[in-house]
């Protein structure tokens, strides 16, 4: 919902992509946001082939109930401000490495010989 209240519209991809998740993984979740009355899913009138997210009404109030997660989130975890932003900074970074080496891992030059018998 998070993303969605970023920026409405985006393609079921867009999301998954943002989300690290693949679309299959997605849509279940996007189903059940659709059952519950938060979003809308459509085909985009430009390409069939892409669904777009829209919230309704309902998924925009949600916002509002929501606004506190943030602040229960971080007293639950025991960290100040300064070390929580230091955590993302490090998730950040680790996911940064670990798709640049995805990335590489999936070029056949750079794949191990073991990688290349399979």
């Amino acid at each position: 919902m998070v993303l969605s209240w970023e920026r409405d519209g985006q393609t079921v991809g867009e999301l998954g992509q943002r989300l690290f998740l693949e679309s299959n993984t997605v849509t279940p979740l996007l189903k059940r946001l659709e059952t519950l009355g938060h979003v809308k899913r459509r085909r985009d009138p430009a390409d069939e082939r892409q669904v777009r997210i829209y919230l309704t009404e309902a998924g925009r109030k949600l916002r509002q109930r929501a606004v506190n997660i943030p602040r229960c989130i971080l007293d639950a975890s025991g960290l100040d401000g300064m070390q929580a932003k230091r955590l993302l900074e490090e998730i950040r970074a680790l996911r940064k490495a670990l798709e640049s080496h995805h990335s590489i891992s999936k070029d056949p030059k750079h794949r191990s010989s073991v990688d290349r018998v399979r």
